[in-house]
């Protein structure tokens, strides 16, 4: 049910390239009962899905490292990035989705997944929801290297770290990504690793 508060006045799309980047002019009723117009940009890429997967026996996680133009452009000086593995829905189911993005970036083929929460990850200015999996692996469920699909100009080093050295990764501003941090994290409060 949308809020009566917010009327949406216009939306320009400003790009439509990669993803849509559109404008949006909306009325939204102040706390005094007053109306307010405002403009903002809001970009849509769809929504996505990440996953860690870890080894109890071992104490281990599995992470990707890949290049991320962003992260470039705002003073990341090599540009590449550690994540645990993610990729968009395209309107598919964020399980099955999940699953295959596993298989096609780590070269791990999962059977089981647990979802431990949705989030929106810059919520002022992207409109996607990322769903967040955790999933056991053993050695036996490598079937490929991984590395991503080439038609998707995808380049990703797969990684298995101690989990441990995940954490000081972490506190030494190696690991940056906000989801994979939120994952890694779980596995701490939650007592799994």
């Amino acid at each position: 049910m949308q809020n009566p508060k917010i009327k949406i006045k216009n939306t320009e799309i400003l790009s439509d390239n990669w993803y849509t980047l559109k404008k949006v002019t909306f009325s939204i009723e102040k706390k005094d009962g007053s109306e307010e117009t405002q403009s903002r940009e809001a970009y849509d890429r769809g929504n996505g899905a990440v996953i860690l997967l870890y080894n109890v026996a071992h104490k281990t996680i599995i992470l990707t490292r890949q290049f991320r133009l962003p992260t470039y452009i705002n003073g990341n000086t090599d540009g590449m990035l550690i994540e645990a593995c993610a990729g968009l829905l395209d309107n598919g189911h964020p399980e099955e989705c999940i699953k295959r993005e596993t298989e096609e970036e780590t070269g791990y083929k999962i059977s089981e997944v647990k979802k431990v929460f949705e989030a929106y990850m810059s919520p002022g200015s992207v409109t996607e929801i990322l769903h967040f999996f955790i999933a056991e692996y053993s050695n036996e469920m490598k079937i490929a290297d991984g590395g991503g699909l080439e038609e998707e100009g995808e380049n990703i080093e797969v990684l298995e770290l101690s989990f441990e050295e995940a954490l000081d990764m972490i506190d030494k501003g190696d690991i940056k990504d906000a989801k994979t941090i939120m994952l890694i994290q779980y596995l701490r409060l939650k007592n799994i690793l």
